[in-house]
């Protein structure tokens, strides 16, 4: 904090300096003899006030935001204005206040003005353009030494030069860009960055080839998200580069803009989506600076990504709780957390331990908590139901009333689609947790009380269990993938949007949500994940994106529904009323339904002893009463070789 101080102290300087030389240079230039002397005799009572005024106007355009090292046109935007408020403000002086007509002579004139707005400009920008080309020259000098892996960048124009901004200042290191192949044909021939377009993505093997019989062998090549956008065709993109042999990656990055970019290996899964939900970045920045956050199950791949997000957007301390502790130990020494600027810890803990759950919250002191722990894979929870209520409505329980008791701002459950008209013990257990979570947030009062929510995921890509590892893993020992029913339909998104959907649902609960009425009041928040898609057709495009065949190289086996899957997943239950969210895109939000607290007393009660004494049957009469599409299970799932409807039917219910 100290040294940006010294930074910004030693920039007004240089601008205020700047500024008198400005003056001065013009009288110089302008005036001459007795004019000038005049005028530089008067300079002691004209300089100090116009230069606190022009420190006032610097500051008012924002010329201190930037470092010098980054400065840009939007930033030569800002002098520009400033210079030509200053000149405008010697006009108005001049003509108005020391005019011909009450002193018989202009100080500065017109011409002197305009001389002055073109120094003034220039003693502000000069400086920081030629400090800037300072620091590209060495950073190009510094990155030619270390650029050991030539590269072909794969992209429009815009996306291309973000991405060799980043190679030249030093964020992205190692590549060295040999050349550019764009979806677009009008930027065939161009130049970017001294790097030229070789073509498109068709002529990925003619550029390769050409490069290495030129002693240039391509090593590596870098697709920017234009590259992954349907219209550029990237099904047939990554089976070129398959081909090839070359390694592809991906452009990704945890902020905006060049300084951020950062490089991750391209994964089937990133062509399985459609566009990803943009997020409010400055809201969400807003919302977590300075917060001391909890997250519960922090190793898990939702927790992980959570946390790495958390310390992203400025939290100033994070307390990871896991009850793995190579789980613990993984995510407390993932790049993200090692690197943060906040104070990260880790706590060894089950949710499932009351007094020491309670204990460590409350020693932390949170803000906000965000409750990822849980158990999930449909079939083990089925076989180990009481595991499942131990953890999934004990374990919430027990998190909710810790995080109360500790006054944090706002509790996020992670729950399931799975979790409306359940048919499922992960299903009824996560609806379960999300009406206690009601329960306990409508007897909150006060504008600082603990605010309890529900953030309801579909299938996450990538995280553990879920179909798309699964695939990849039959798709490398040669098949067959299997699917439980040939028209089973999921709703899907990535660990990021997960992520992000629950801190954006945070946001919205401690702020718009917090001030709602009951009508308005949100309780459950679910990410717009546009139509679900068919595991079957997700299984033969996975197959044709690693080069291969469906039902000829690799096939596909129909199973059967496994005991407490169904058919397609619902979003809100048909008694939820849904709630308009204004100023969030890409996420819904419906009311709370959940029942009187001394009925949801007396079900945990009637829950808890028939764990305890192993009777399966009491545990689920009282999910049949507290959830009454739960009695329905059984009729949820058609038999594989049943006539089912067709996929766009089963779309267009949902």
């Amino acid at each position: 904090m100290q040294k940006r101080t010294l930074k910004t102290a030693v920039m007004v300087a240089h601008d205020l300096a700047a500024t008198a030389a400005a003056v001065v240079l013009t009288f110089v230039f302008r005036f001459q003899g007795e004019l000038l002397a005049e005028r530089l005799h008067a300079l002691p009572l004209l300089l100090p006030p116009f230069l606190a005024y022009a420190g006032l106007i610097y500051a008012w355009f924002k010329l201190y935001r930037t470092k010098w090292r980054f400065a840009s046109l939007p930033d030569l935007a800002g002098i520009v204005r400033a210079a030509s408020v200053m000149a405008l403000t010697l006009l108005v002086l001049d003509y108005v206040l020391v005019s011909a007509n009450l002193h018989g002579f202009y100080f500065f004139g017109k011409i002197a003005i305009l001389l002055y707005w073109v120094l003034q400009v220039f003693l502000l920008g000069g400086p920081r353009l030629a400090f800037r080309y300072l620091k590209y020259a060495r950073s190009r000098q510094s990155h030619a030494r270390t650029a050991t892996t030539p590269t072909l960048l794969l992209g429009r124009g815009a996306d291309i030069e973000t991405v060799l901004r980043a190679i030249e200042s030093g964020s992205v290191k190692r590549l060295s860009p040999k050349g550019i192949l764009s979806p677009r044909a009008d930027e065939a021939g161009q130049m970017m960055r001294g790097v030229p377009v070789l073509g498109g993505f068709r002529d990925l093997e003619r550029v390769v080839a050409d490069l290495g019989n030129r002693g240039l062998p391509v090593r590596r090549l870098v697709a920017t998200p234009s590259a992954l956008a349907p219209e550029s065709e990237p099904d047939d993109l990554i089976a070129r580069a398959r081909r090839l042999g070359l390694p592809l990656a991906r452009v990704t990055s945890l902020g905006e803009g060049m300084r951020d970019a950062e490089l991750a290996p391209l994964e089937i899964e990133d062509l399985l989506l459609r566009p990803t939900v943009a997020i409010d970045r400055p809201r969400l920045e807003g919302f977590l600076s300075g917060a001391r956050v909890v997250v519960t199950g922090g190793g898990g791949s939702i927790g992980s990504e959570i946390c790495a997000r958390a310390v992203a957007f400025g939290a100033s301390a994070l307390l990871v709780i896991e009850n793995s502790e190579p789980a613990l130990h993984g995510v407390l020494n993932s790049p993200a957390l090692l690197q943060a600027e906040a104070d990260v810890q880790g706590a060894i803990a089950d949710i499932r331990d009351r007094e020491r759950l309670s204990a460590v919250i409350a020693a932390f002191r949170p803000t906000h908590v965000f409750h990822a722990a849980a158990l999930k894979q449909v079939p083990y929870l089925e076989r180990d139901w009481a595991e499942g209520i131990k953890t999934n409505v004990f374990g919430s329980i027990n998190v909710a009333e810790a995080t109360v008791a500790a006054g944090a701002r706002a509790l996020v459950m992670i729950s399931t689609d799975k979790a409306i008209e359940p048919v499922s013990q992960l299903g009824v257990t996560k609806r379960f947790a999300e009406m206690v979570a009601q329960a306990l947030d409508a007897e909150q009062a006060g504008s600082d009380a603990t605010r309890l929510i529900a953030v309801r995921f579909g299938n996450v890509l990538g995280s553990v269990g879920s179909v798309v590892p699964v695939f990849k893993a039959q798709i490398a020992r040669g098949g067959p993938l299997t699917v439980t029913h040939p028209e089973m339909v999921r709703y899907f998104m990535t660990v990021r949007e997960a992520s992000d959907l629950v801190l954006t649902a945070a946001s919205h609960a401690d702020a718009e949500g917090r001030g709602a009425t009951g009508e308005q009041r949100a309780a459950v928040y679910v990410l717009k994940m546009g139509q679900p898609v068919r595991i079957r057709e997700l299984a033969e495009r996975m197959i044709r994106l690693a080069g291969f065949e469906p039902g000829e190289d690799i096939e596909i086996q129909v199973t059967g529904a496994r005991p407490g899957e169904r058919l397609n997943e619902i979003l809100f239950a048909r008694e939820e009323p849904r709630v308009q969210l204004d100023g969030i895109d890409g996420v819904m939000a419906a009311k709370p339904v959940f029942a009187d607290r001394t009925v949801l007393e007396g079900w945990i009660l009637r829950l808890r002893a028939a764990v305890e004494a192993g009777d399966r049957g009491a545990a689920e009469a009282v999910f049949e009463e507290a959830i009454p599409d739960f009695r329905h299970r059984t009729r949820s799932v058609p038999k594989a070789d049943a006539p089912a409807a067709p996929a766009q039917a089963v779309a267009a219910t949902l």
